[in-house]
């Protein structure tokens, strides 16, 4: 069965680009293109989709709409799963997504998204409860966590931190596995002995692991604050 999407994004260019990107696949159904945050919310409930793809700013205030779509239908309609597109790089948006969870969320940058595959990706990351979120965003995280004071990142491996930077992406282990071309096993100790390491060995399930991952990394001076609004 095909995974029945709604799409929220007010510029006519992107959201034709991303009907056309989306319209290229069989195993997705676009049901429903809104402009705004109050149509999103009314067509999630009218159409009932499986995931919700869509702009982090719109209107009516254009400031952090993408968000608040993911918190309202976290209440509402918990198993819809929401991509955010952003063109913000900074870790502290993808960490106000995720302060309630990160199952069924991804966030994905805009300059990734002329790649059917990444949209794609992301979308059927989500639609099946798990989470998805962009590299280069990962790469922030750890760079400005590996570069701050006594940070615990600094004892781990080269191969170790390559793991971290997989797992905060939020693939599984098999994933990992093909990504780094490492057996299964390897992985799976690499991560016991990451977890070990930063205290998160009480980690269990893969939306935990990816919040404890993103929240250990952003804890530098460097990485704080909400969103900006301006």
């Amino acid at each position: 069965m095909a995974i029945r999407v709604v799409l929220g994004e007010d510029n006519l260019l992107v959201r034709e680009g991303l009907r056309h990107l989306l319209a290229g696949d069989d195993d997705i159904d676009l049901v429903g293109a809104e402009v705004d945050m109050p149509a999103v919310l009314e067509a999630c409930e009218r159409l009932e989709p499986d995931v919700v793809v869509t702009d982090i700013r719109m209107p009516p205030t254009n400031t952090d709409e993408g968000i608040r779509i993911a918190n309202e239908l976290l209440e509402r309609y918990p198993a819809i799963g929401v991509v955010v597109l952003s063109q913000h790089s900074d870790p502290v948006y993808v960490l106000a997504l995720l302060e309630h969870g990160s199952e069924r969320r991804a966030y994905l940058l805009k300059e990734r998204v002329h790649n059917r595959a990444e949209l794609t990706a992301a979308i059927r990351a989500v639609a099946m409860g798990d989470s998805r979120i962009d590299s280069k965003v990962v790469e922030r995280l750890v760079h400005a966590r590996t570069e701050a004071a006594r940070s615990p990142l600094a004892e781990l491996t080269v191969r170790e931190r390559e793991v971290l930077a997989e797992i905060a992406c939020g693939k599984s282990n098999s994933a990992i596995s093909e990504s780094l071309f490492l057996t299964k096993s390897a992985v799976e100790k690499h991560i016991n002995t990451i977890f070990l390491k930063l205290g998160l060995a009480s980690a269990e399930n893969v939306s935990k692991r990816v919040k404890a991952a993103l929240m250990l990394l952003a804890e530098t001076g460097v990485i704080s604050g909400s969103p900006d609004r301006n």
